[in-house]
């Protein structure tokens, strides 16, 4: 990329904006021709850059600091307490950290009856995870010894008090830890007001609290979401969320005095409203009622407060609750967007469950899903999880050494800066399954149609039934299919393929992007060496390449598990 090229970044056939101001595109830009002056809608779109990127560095100034973040030198010896480390971001994590620093030991909480099980689950999920091959590979016969020795796990659970450990425990970790990560979480976007609100926010102040009882801590790590930023729209800044503020349009939310009329955000006061909507009865009727209402009752305070479900609305309290109790306990808050499967290592594809695109890839290749709701020229926010991995990895040495007191926000994002538009998303898909589609029960094919968008639910509804019917007819009709199965059938993936898309509209026409410049420092920060091991730079990424020979073969790989895929 030029350093014409790279000066900014907008939308295609939008205008950027900073806190909703419109910003014009027109420039100077020093080249061979001083004078001359250089339009940006002349410029490809998808290089451009934000003006708030600006004063960030070319990517041919990255590698230079000799010095670097300091990753060996910090992660020396150090013990990390961390939670969560049996999910996809902390089991990465913690296979990097084992394969590529001189860690001390890692104390994993794990929800189990007792010590036994708990390192029968570790056993299990970690040491005999297709994911730690590479380090087995490194150790040999002394592998499962050295997994043994580093990795300790410890009887626990986030949502006890004292996290579930028993006092020997707990006075161990208190002495021996210098960095603790918070990666346990719910991911439900719909799941229940009440469990989601124990497991995203009321368990991380009270880890937090847990911390600030340790005598030797350099960072507490938190793992949020860059959607914590609720339905804020242009350039969105990695702040601080702070407990009280909302994502309501301030100027609406004003009485006549100019005072803010809307009810703050308070965690308590939402536990509380959650508990007391609880049933205590057995019954299980009440008990299905119950759950309908608590997912029912989250997103209707989603949408109260501005935030577009339950779980990023519970994961920007847990954030909230953090920075509002931390006292002195220096803090690093990692927001990545949508996280994928590994893009490089240790093995590219690698991924653990049916992850937020997921369902939408195979139910395209499947043909169940003719149409998606959104904008075509929006950009999508992926990022892959092992890039994930390795910007936490840098950023625990950066702030770890300084182990100051404060809160650094770090959004780990592609959008702006390598972004990737639905229509180019779509049409790679496309090519992929075309070319190499997924069978039926039968091993016939389905032939692919490309996408079409919608931005009105009620035309992508009508549109998915009648392709989904047109289908089934096609590929059913001449083997005398009962015409009640076939309009039953249809139904279920009529409502399957309504659910998914309404679920995921929020990303279909997003009007904010993040901003990424404490990771843009940070890559500037570390060394050649650390960058060859801990690769964070998004504008590496070929999305062509990521999707076609890398993400979809490994979800056929490790998802889907080649077992038959039913039409």
């Amino acid at each position: 990329m030029s350093r014409i090229q790279s000066q900014f970044f907008c939308c295609p056939n939008k205008f950027p904006t900073i806190n909703n101001e419109k910003i014009k595109l027109s420039f100077l830009c020093s080249t061979r021709d001083n004078n001359l002056k250089i339009n940006a809608f002349d410029i490809p779109c998808r290089i451009l850059r934000h003006p708030l990127e600006s004063e960030l560095p070319l990517m041919e100034e990255y590698g230079k600091n000799q010095g670097g973040v300091g990753i060996d030198k910090f992660f020396q010896g150090k013990n990390i307490f961390i939670t969560g480390a049996t999910g996809l971001v902390g089991k990465v994590l913690v296979e990097k950290i084992l394969r590529s620093t001189p860690v001390g030991k890692i104390y994993a909480l794990v929800k189990a009856k007792n010590k036994e099980d708990a390192l029968d689950r570790l056993t299990k999920e970690i040491i005999n995870s297709e994911l730690f091959k590479c380090l087995q590979e490194k150790h040999g016969k002394s592998y499962v010894s050295f997994v043994r020795d580093k990795l300790i796990p410890i009887v626990g659970d986030i949502t006890k008090p004292n996290l579930g450990m028993d006092n020997d425990s707990a006075n161990a970790i208190t002495k021996e830890v210098n960095v603790i990560i918070q990666s346990a979480a719910s991911t439900t976007l719909n799941d229940r007001y009440d469990l989601l609100i124990d497991l995203n926010a009321n368990a991380p102040r009270r880890l937090m609290r847990f911390a600030k009882s340790c005598k030797n801590l350099n960072l507490f790590v938190h793992l949020s979401t860059a959607y914590v930023n609720g339905k804020r729209e242009g350039m969105i800044l990695e702040k601080p969320l702070t407990m009280g503020e909302n994502v309501r349009n301030k100027e609406d939310d004003q009485n006549e005095n100019g005072s803010c009329s809307f009810p703050r955000l308070d965690l308590g006061d939402e536990s509380w409203l959650s508990r007391r909507s609880c049933t205590s009865s057995s019954d299980q009727d009440l008990t299905i009622d119950a759950t309908k209402y608590l997912k029912k009752l989250g997103q209707e305070r989603s949408e109260f407060y501005g935030w577009y479900n339950a779980y990023h609305l519970t994961k920007a309290m847990g954030e909230m609750a953090i920075h509002e109790i931390k006292g002195e306990v220096p803090v690093l808050v990692i927001r990545p967007s949508v996280i994928e499967s590994c893009y490089q290592g240790p093995f590219p594809g690698w991924i653990q469950g049916n992850r937020m695109y997921d369902p939408v890839i195979l139910s395209f290749g499947k043909g169940q899903l003719p149409a998606y709701l959104a904008d075509p020229q929006v950009s999508m926010d992926i990022i892959p999880v092992d890039m994930v991995a390795n910007t936490i990895v840098a950023a625990i040495a950066k702030h770890g050494l300084l182990s100051k007191p404060g809160l650094n926000v770090y959004h780990v994002a592609s959008a702006a800066r390598n972004p990737l538009p639905f229509c180019d998303f779509f049409d790679m898909i496309y090519e992929y399954f075309a070319s190499t589609p997924l069978p039926n029960s039968k091993r016939e094919s389905y032939v692919m149609k490309k996408m079409k968008y919608f931005d009105n639910f009620n035309d992508f509804s009508e549109h998915t039934r009648r392709e989904i019917r047109e289908r089934y007819r096609s590929t059913n009709g001449a083997v005398g299919t009962d015409e009640k199965v076939v309009i039953k059938q249809c139904k279920a993936k009529v409502a399957y393929a309504e659910q998914l898309c309404k679920m995921y509209e929020f990303v279909g026409f997003i009007k904010g992007r993040f901003h990424t410049g404490n990771t843009q420092r940070l890559l500037q920060e570390m060394s050649e060496e650390e960058l060859i091991s801990f690769e964070i730079d998004v504008t590496k990424i070929d999305w062509t390449k990521y999707f076609q020979e890398i993400h979809i073969p490994g979800l056929r790989k490790y998802v889907l598990d080649h077992k038959n895929i039913c039409l």
